[in-house]
């Protein structure tokens, strides 16, 4: 049976309520300032390269997408994080985040220290959001319906424990308190309006569900490699390294 709209919306935001990667123990860690200067550096590193995926992600949607107002909607997503002349975009604030946990910005860029399971979960996203359907796709990006108070939640937790955090070392996540909304808003809108069966609505809970699998697997792994066990795969980066000056500290 087809639910109505507003109890879909609500079946969709039961999904985060359960599955969102706010509840991991790393997030835990990171925002009460329980994790060690290399476990924030980790997480910056890996994190990047979910981050400098999405205009990939969002690309490769929009070259599907026949309808110019859905196309003119979407774009603005690619220019957030790629950036404008008027506005630098959410890859190069992440970047800067790196200069200020003390990394090496272009170590970070070329993502050659990335955990294998990173990598893999990252690629799982942009082939989905690829090869799926429209309404799949756009009910993948949902999780952006969380997103705000992870990122209230995040700059609050480090603005009180770490000294690296300040305006500028947290500006992408200031930014993204006023562009998730946004984009969530008619991702939603979109989605309530075409899962217009209740085959479409189960397709799109799943989709959104695969994507809070793909956020959860990350954080999976970067606990596994930096946390505990700490077993850190052949090839990803070692703490202590790549630093932009010798005596850069995240704490």
């Amino acid at each position: 049976m087809t639910a109505t709209k507003a109890e879909f919306e609500a079946r969709l935001r039961q999904i985060g309520a359960e599955r969102y990667h706010d509840k991991h123990p790393f997030h835990a860690m990171l925002h009460s300032g329980g994790c060690t200067p290399d476990q924030v550096r980790a997480w910056v590193i890996n994190r990047f390269a979910y981050q400098s995926a999405i205009p990939r992600k969002d690309a490769a949607f929009m070259s599907r997408v026949d309808d110019p107002a859905l196309r003119r909607a979407w774009r603005s997503r690619i220019e957030d994080h790629d950036g404008t002349a008027e506005n630098e975009g959410g890859i190069e604030r992440w970047l800067r985040l790196a200069d200020a946990v003390g990394l090496d910005r272009d170590y970070v860029a070329v993502k050659t220290g990335i955990l294998p399971a990173t990598t893999f979960a990252v690629e799982a996203y942009v082939r989905f959001v690829r090869d799926k359907s429209l309404l799949e796709a756009v009910a993948a990006s949902l999780t952006e319906l969380f997103a705000p108070k992870i990122h209230a939640d995040r700059i609050k937790g480090l603005l009180a424990h770490y000294e690296f955090a300040d305006d500028t070392s947290l500006s992408y996540f200031r930014k993204r308190l006023d562009e998730a909304p946004k984009d969530v808003a008619f991702g939603l809108g979109w989605v309530l309006d075409h899962a217009d069966t209740a085959e479409k609505q189960d397709a799109a809970a799943q989709a959104l569900i695969f994507k809070t699998d793909v956020l959860w697997a990350q954080l999976d792994a970067l606990y596994s490699a930096y946390v505990t066990p700490a077993r850190i795969p052949p090839g990803a980066w070692q703490p202590g390294t790549h630093l932009r000056v010798p005596e850069a500290r995240a704490s």
